[in-house]
Formats: C-alpha cells, structure tokens, sequence
C-alpha cells in the first residue's frame, strides 16, 4: 500500500473509492482554494501515517462535476470518510490536524 494521496477523476471514483476494502478518506479541493492549502499537509500526513488502514484520495471539484454533484459538495475543503462504500463521516472547511485525526480514528 502507497503512503502517498492517490489523485482521482469522476471515472476513478467508484474503483477507487466505492469499491475499496479498507475505508477511505477523500479529499475535495480546488486551486483557487486558499483553505485548502492549509489543510492539504495534514491530509499528506494522514496519508503518510494511516496507510495501512486508511486510503487517502484526492479530488479536484472544477474538472469532476459528476462526483461533486452527486455527494453535494458545496465548499471545499471538503473531506468525507467512506467505509463499505457508504459516506461515515463528512466535513466541509479547513480543519486541523488533531480534528482530522479524531474524525478518522473511531472509523478505523
């Protein structure tokens, strides 16, 4: 398993994500997005230290309106958590390292 944030498109998404045996956590953001450049290190670090539990994928909104649409995306950053294919968890805004972390945890 990669420690690293896997980037995905629309197409990619239900392999990806719907379709994983461990829970995985996707990251939505956009590159007009200054919150998300504050919060893309802590999903790095998630990614870097989770790996053996955790699938950390990223999405950029703008080019993926499809996967956008369908899970009602209306800001970024916006990080959902799925496990079995079903949406556990959901957070849209910047949020810190230690919430992230408190949100992923009990999911594991």
């Amino acid at each position: 398993m990669s420690n690293s944030v896997i980037v995905i498109n629309d197409e990619q998404f239900e392999t990806e994500v719907l379709k994983a045996e461990q829970p995985v956590l996707a990251y939505f953001w956009a590159s007009w997005c200054g919150p998300c450049r504050l919060v893309a290190p802590s999903v790095d670090w998630v990614a870097a230290n989770y790996s053996d539990r955790l699938k950390v994928v990223k999405m950029e909104i703008d080019p993926n309106p499809n996967t956008v649409r369908r899970y009602y995306i209306e800001g970024v950053p916006a990080l959902m958590l799925f496990k079995n294919a079903e949406v556990v968890h959901s957070h849209e805004g910047a949020i810190t390292k230690l919430k992230l972390i408190s949100l992923i945890e009990p999911n594991l």
